[in-house]
């Protein structure tokens, strides 16, 4: 269905929100056409914002884009239309569209915390193209660069169990705030909802050792607590042999979630791709 707001409105919060979407543009006309050169729609796979003029050939054109959406792939095609041939329209010009198709955000980073950390690993994060939803509970804590990025967003934490019910199922969760008294209440928040991709707490093997025994306290079963990451990270001595980080500045510490976070994709393959 067309919904009332505007296809660069839609396009911004689409982009912003990380969701699969069309950008259909109509670049060039011959004859007798609904729209003139340069009239776009955006085309989700349940809505369609503004319009190329309506009649068969808008939804031939909603079809086309509604496929490659299915096939979820990016990519651009060109699509011609015979507005009097292929489209059966009365108008009989000839119309040429460019579906230009994002298919959205593949993974959701689910980022608690804004400290110095946190910061490097949502610029590190962002050309991966994930949607990144950053959560601090402190007052006026993220950099104004973060405004405006697309698919990242930044939310206030006021309880640890609302913050974590507003992620999606499957989300990857990294804990990283300045209080452990929050860490602790996020993770077991994280915990008890049991769909997250992967979890990882910053700190030490100590630290982890007190949160595990106030973890099982709280009736988390020990194979759940096995699912979390804690230190984040892999660090490789001279031989090759796990070590343990002592440089805590934020460049080296910005590169150690990533093994954690991301071996989902190596993980999640199908099948029929394994060598």
């Amino acid at each position: 269905m067309n919904v009332a707001e505007t296809w660069h409105a839609a396009l911004h919060r689409l982009q912003r929100e990380g969701l699969p979407h069309v950008l259909a543009t109509q670049v060039t006309s011959a004859g007798s056409t609904p729209r003139e050169p340069g009239a776009r729609m955006v085309i989700t796979e349940e809505a369609v914002f503004d319009t190329l003029g309506g009649g068969t050939f808008e939804w031939q054109t909603i079809a086309a884009a509604r496929h490659k959406l299915s096939a979820g792939e990016a990519g651009m095609l060109l699509e011609a239309f015979s507005l009097g041939g292929r489209s059966g329209q009365c108008c009989g010009g000839f119309v040429n569209v460019l579906l230009e198709v994002f298919p959205g955000s593949r993974a959701t980073l689910a980022l608690f915390g804004a400290g110095h950390v946190g910061r490097e690993i949502v610029q590190l994060a962002q050309p991966l193209g994930w949607r990144i939803m950053w959560f601090d509970s402190r007052e006026d804590t993220f950099p104004s660069w973060a405004q405006g990025q697309p698919r990242l967003d930044c939310y206030p934490v006021n309880e640890a169990h609302n913050a974590v019910a507003s992620l999606p199922s499957a989300a990857h969760a990294l804990v990283m705030t300045h209080d452990h008294g929050e860490d602790r209440a996020l993770i077991s928040a994280l915990l008890a909802r049991g769909d997250c991709a992967s979890i990882g707490l910053i700190g030490s093997q100590s630290k982890w050792a007190s949160f595990r025994s106030w973890l099982l306290r709280q009736g988390h079963p020990a194979d759940a607590l096995e699912t979390v990451r804690c230190p984040l990270g892999i660090a490789k001595g001279p031989g090759g042999e796990t070590t343990k980080v002592n440089d805590k500045t934020p460049t080296p510490l910005r590169c150690l979630p990533w093994p954690s976070c991301c071996r989902w994709r190596q993980t999640r393959r199908p099948a029929s791709s394994a060598a």
